[in-house]
């Protein structure tokens, strides 16, 4: 089942315009829910939400991650997994549309935070990602893309925490809010 889907998925994630959300995004995903492991209840839940949440990407378009679940049920149902794993991925792969952990389920926190671990990388990884999230945009004019990045990085400042399980904010939190806030400053110079 899993090696089908892989390899689907693998395809997607290799499409030319996905400068960030490519297959280092998921690698680094499947690095950190390693690394974390010990924070997930249901390690193939996650691991199959790390899979297919970006599996369907087009920055024109504004229900990738809808189309992202609907995939996810449609080939996950094919291989025989059952009803509640099912379930359990789209609610998953839903949560990333604003990054709100709705659901209860502790493993989904968990996967939300480890896919914003980005925003806490060193501030040369970080100016990677938010050059390559750009790129991603650059059909966007460039004071509407600045418009619209300021928006998206301001809600996350006003949370009153970016990551939702505590063992990862305390890690990750600080260096999050110094990265955002610097790129937030250079959009508005």
């Amino acid at each position: 089942m899993l090696d089908t889907i892989r390899q689907a998925l693998t395809q997607r994630y290799a499409e030319p315009h996905r400068a960030y959300h490519g297959m280092g995004h998921i690698e680094a995903l499947l690095q950190g829910q390693f690394t974390h492991r010990d924070l997930i209840q249901d390690q193939r839940a996650v691991m199959l939400a790390i899979w297919f949440h970006d599996a369907i990407y087009d920055t024109q378009q504004p229900d990738n991650e809808e189309r992202s679940a609907m995939l996810a049920g449609e080939m996950l149902s094919q291989a025989g997994a059952e009803p509640a794993l099912i379930e359990s991925v789209q609610r998953k792969v839903r949560a990333t549309q604003r990054h709100e952990w709705a659901d209860g389920d502790p493993d989904t926190a968990v996967f939300l935070d480890l896919d914003l671990g980005i925003l806490a990388a060193s501030p040369e990884a970080y100016d990677r990602y938010a050059g390559q999230i750009a790129q991603e945009y650059n059909w966007v004019p460039e004071p509407a893309y600045k418009q619209g990045r300021a928006k998206i990085l301001q809600a996350f400042l006003d949370r009153p925490q970016i990551y939702f399980t505590p063992a990862l904010r305390a890690l990750w939190e600080d260096k999050a809010r110094a990265n955002v806030q610097r790129e937030l400053a250079a959009l508005r110079a």
